[in-house]
């Protein structure tokens, strides 16, 4: 199994990024997916799943309303679009499916 993030980068407040994880090595239509961040001096926390089969999403409260995620089976990749970002959005981002992690992508909020 294999996961790639990437599109982390720069970004001023309000504006917006979209992250992606490339996954590989297993059926990824069969397993749900999942974003998690980390920032500076703190814990690893939850963003968003989509579960699969069907779609359904599921978010954080802190990125609810602003962050979507999304998949596209065909190229087993799943997506995160983040808009309205805050400086607190500023952490490493991770996806995870089952016991399998990313190496995580960079984004920081700033001016």
């Amino acid at each position: 199994v294999q996961l790639v993030e990437s599109g982390g980068g720069l970004v001023q407040p309000g504006g917006s990024l979209r992250l992606s994880c490339a996954a590989s090595g297993f059926a990824f239509n069969s397993y749900d997916m999942t974003w998690y961040r980390q920032a500076p001096g703190k814990e690893r926390e939850y963003v968003a799943t989509i579960f699969s089969p069907g779609g359904i999403t599921n978010y954080a409260d802190s990125v609810k309303g602003r962050f979507t995620i999304s998949r596209d089976n065909a190229k087993n990749t799943v997506y995160l679009q983040m808009n309205s970002l805050k400086p607190e959005d500023t952490a490493v981002y991770y996806c995870k499916t089952r016991r399998y992690w990313g190496q995580g992508t960079q984004v920081t909020v700033s001016s």
